[in-house]
């Protein structure tokens, strides 16, 4: 899945955002919604050129001004501001021609792009098919240490380049300056929206090895886009400024420039009331506050994020580039689901999500067509007795009298449970869960004794801290519903490390030729959440409501299930 996401990303976009993803506890999907107040109608004054509007987030960007490279949702968020994509998303998840238009072959092995001609760098260098390729085969390189390769994996040839058999990826055709031909490795329906849609600037990047991209100034410093505006200026930890792009290729941005700022979430309202700040994705204790405002909208909506706890079953294999099941700490699928029971997850909506939010009973939202029914689905209502009856026949018994459970051999057993740090709510969610799991004698203790900042946690999940055995985190999965990008046995966001048989089977069902039968994909699918919702290896949590506060004097804005960020060269201010 994509994008964006999560936090983390979350995932990109979309994943697959970025799959976009990015794992994160604040998302970018959103769709029109409903407003939580009575507003005062917007004004009806025309438009007026220029301006300057302010973005607030509550995280700090790390920095990281290539797609390719990025693991912050608000980095993504500054990306959107200043790169385009192959392809954008509409109102129905529907994959639509941007910097490029496609045709597939009759085998529906070979797709190929044709790109807008004119298109213009921020550099003001025109973009061609070789930049394109440039990051396609940058993801493929051995050298390359981000964490994009799945969407280039799928094309064919670039298993062998990764693995350094090759020193290019067979399945890629140029044409011509404006066309080239992408060829996969086998047939599958998301091909299309599993492929990197990311040009990268060639020339831009000359000279620097794949090794050191990643870290060098044209990334972190000097960054080129390809969208309405472009970085001017970054002050770490604090904002980033950016200004319009008036060569922008749909059009010249009616606004002089965007502001990312970070700010201190329990200080939104008066930064909306004092105009310091125009939108801001915000978290559930704010929408009170800022209802009372009268120059500020409310949009509210369910979207396509969630929150859940993961579960370590293993490490990754970095160098080959798989997930290893080697930690049987959570093998008794009754020790997971006893997790799951003893977690009163209405009442943790009602503390710490003011209610924004619905319980999960499966890691696909409910906005995709292929999400299954709660009747196919356990629903792990709120039962400490039932969870001590499974930990009990699983062997997890209290066999020294202190009030916590040994495993079937006897020895202690123990949880380090971890969760990033944020807002106040985080400290009470984190105990909430931690407090939950000792009321059933499942001893668990916080990972590291605190809250970890939010881009060291995101370290740790990669590199499988081993502090990190379960842990707290959230998905914006973006428009394609797969899940493989997330929960395939060898993704590398499936932070877990769940390796399954019947997992590996289901998925692969899901994207194969019988698969564009729409009736077919959806069962699949359906069996595969099923499958999941039983086996329990990640604890879903709840669905989260996408939610954002903007100040009226900003238009224009365009939310959807896949971002505030639709068409920014169109924003503008109204006096």
């Amino acid at each position: 899945m994509k994008k964006s996401a999560l936090w983390a990303f979350m995932l990109m976009l979309v994943m697959a955002l970025f799959l976009a993803a990015c794992n994160s506890d604040t998302t970018t999907t959103k769709k029109a919604g409903e407003k939580d107040k009575e507003e005062p109608a917007p004004t009806t004054t025309e438009a007026k050129e220029g301006g300057v509007v302010t973005f607030g987030t509550d995280q700090a960007p790390e920095g990281v001004f290539d797609p390719a490279y990025a693991g912050s949702i608000v980095d993504s968020y500054i990306q959107n501001f200043s790169m385009d994509g192959i392809y954008d998303v509409n109102d129905d998840l529907e994959y639509m021609p941007n910097l490029a238009k496609w045709d597939i072959s009759e085998d529906k092995l070979t797709y190929t792009f044709t790109f807008e001609k004119g298109v213009k760098w921020h550099n003001g260098e025109e973009l061609t098919v070789d930049d394109w390729v440039f990051a396609l085969e940058t993801l493929a390189d051995p050298a390359y240490d981000g964490e994009r390769y799945n969407y280039a994996e799928n094309i064919k040839g670039a298993k062998a380049k990764k693995e350094g058999k090759a020193d290019s990826i067979e399945g890629i055709e140029v044409v011509d300056p404006y066309t080239v031909k992408i060829t996969f490795e086998e047939v599958k329906i998301n091909n299309l929206e599993n492929i990197w849609q990311y040009p990268m600037p060639k020339k831009h990047y000359e000279g620097i090895a794949i090794k050191d991209l990643g870290e060098s100034k044209q990334v972190r410093e000097n960054p080129v886009g390809l969208g309405p505006f472009k970085v001017k200026k970054v002050v770490d930890g604090e904002y980033s400024e950016l200004e319009r792009f008036d060569d922008y290729w749909k059009g010249k941005p009616q606004l002089d420039g965007v502001i990312v700022k970070v700010i201190d979430p329990s200080l939104a309202a008066g930064a909306f009331q004092n105009g310091e700040i125009d939108i801001m994705d915000i978290r559930p204790q704010s929408v009170k506050e800022l209802s009372a405002l009268d120059n500020v909208r409310i949009e509210e909506t369910p979207g396509v994020s969630y929150s859940y706890i993961g579960l370590r079953f293993g490490h990754r294999d970095k160098a080959a580039l798989t997930n290893v099941a080697d930690f049987d700490k959570f093998k008794s699928k009754e020790l997971r689901q006893a997790l799951l029971y003893a977690i009163n997850r209405p009442a943790m909506i009602d503390a710490f999500l003011e209610g924004k939010a619905e319980v999960a009973n499966t890691v696909i939202p409910r906005t995709f067509w292929i999400a299954a029914e709660e009747s196919e689905l356990n629903q792990y209502e709120f039962n400490q007795e039932k969870a001590k009856e499974l930990l009990k026949s699983a062997g997890y018994v209290d066999k020294d009298g202190d009030g916590f459970v040994e495993d079937p051999q006897g020895q202690p057993f123990k949880i380090s449970f971890g969760h990033y740090a944020g807002p106040a709510a985080f400290e009470g969610r984190s105990q909430a869960i931690i407090q939950a799991w000792n009321d059933i004698g499942v001893k668990t203790e916080l990972a590291t004794g605190t809250l970890i900042e939010f881009n060291l946690y995101n370290e740790m999940k990669n590199n499988d801290d081993a502090a990190l055995e379960a842990f707290f985190g959230s998905w914006s999965t973006g428009a394609d519903p797969d899940p493989s990008g997330l929960w395939a046995n060898d993704a590398e966001w499936n932070y877990g490390r769940w390796v399954d048989a019947e997992n590996k089977r289901l998925l692969k069902e899901g994207l194969s030729e019988d698969a564009f039968e729409k009736e077919f994909r959806k069962n699949v699918y359906i069996e595969w959440q099923k499958y999941f919702n039983e086996e329990m290896p990640a604890l879903p949590l709840w669905e989260n409501l996408d939610l954002y506060g903007i100040n009226n004097r900003l238009q224009g804005v365009h939310i959807n299930a896949v971002g505030f960020q639709t068409d920014v060269h169109k924003w503008h201010v109204a006096e």
